[in-house]
């Protein structure tokens, strides 16, 4: 268990003796592609696959109607029902993001934007949240092109909660072959 998530003061933090205290074995996620999605799904939804937000995203990972329509998905009520269809939308979502991004990525990860280092999942988790679109904007613009969504999360909050995972087994894809699959099945 990492030491932050271990607590050492059982009457502080619960008001009772050590003795008597349930010790919790919280999950730790690791820094690769899985503890990515997993804590950005914990973020969007608190990794619920069948929630919808008031804005109408919907899914573990808060997808809009647009982006569902443009990676295939035509029946937004049959993705909400499907986690595994759900999985695979989120993976080849960031791979397509990825490529995307394929020329900012590198230009921009070392670069320090509003005291806070740049790095790959960063930028695919503010992806993610804003669009590619608007994340090359704010990259380029060192951070003065500025994104909120609905709730005031902007671009930056991602570059910095989303840091320091490693990417590599989200390859670039420009048109993912699962994109002209979904397509052709159209439930």
């Amino acid at each position: 268990m990492p030491e932050s998530a271990q607590i050492s003061d059982y009457s502080i933090k619960f008001g009772m003796d050590e003795s008597s205290a349930t010790i919790f074995d919280f999950p730790y996620l690791s820094k690769d592609y899985n503890g990515f999605k997993e804590a950005l799904a914990f973020l969007e939804s608190r990794g619920m696959y069948h929630k919808v937000n008031p804005y109408g995203y919907v899914g573990k990972y808060q997808f809009g109607s647009e982006t569902l329509s443009l990676m295939g998905v035509d029946r937004v009520s049959c993705f909400v029902l499907d986690p595994s269809l759900q999985e695979k939308v989120f993976y080849h979502h960031t791979a397509r993001n990825k490529w995307i991004l394929r020329k900012d990525i590198p230009r921009s990860v070392g670069q320090v934007i509003d005291g806070h280092i740049i790095d790959e999942s960063g930028i695919l988790a503010a992806a993610h949240l804003a669009g590619a679109g608007n994340v090359k904007k704010y990259l380029r613009s060192q951070g003065q092109e500025e994104f909120k969504d609905a709730n005031g999360t902007q671009i930056k909050d991602y570059l910095v909660r989303f840091s320091g995972y490693n990417m590599d087994y989200v390859s670039k894809t420009k048109n993912p072959s699962f994109l002209a699959a979904r397509r052709s099945l159209k439930k």
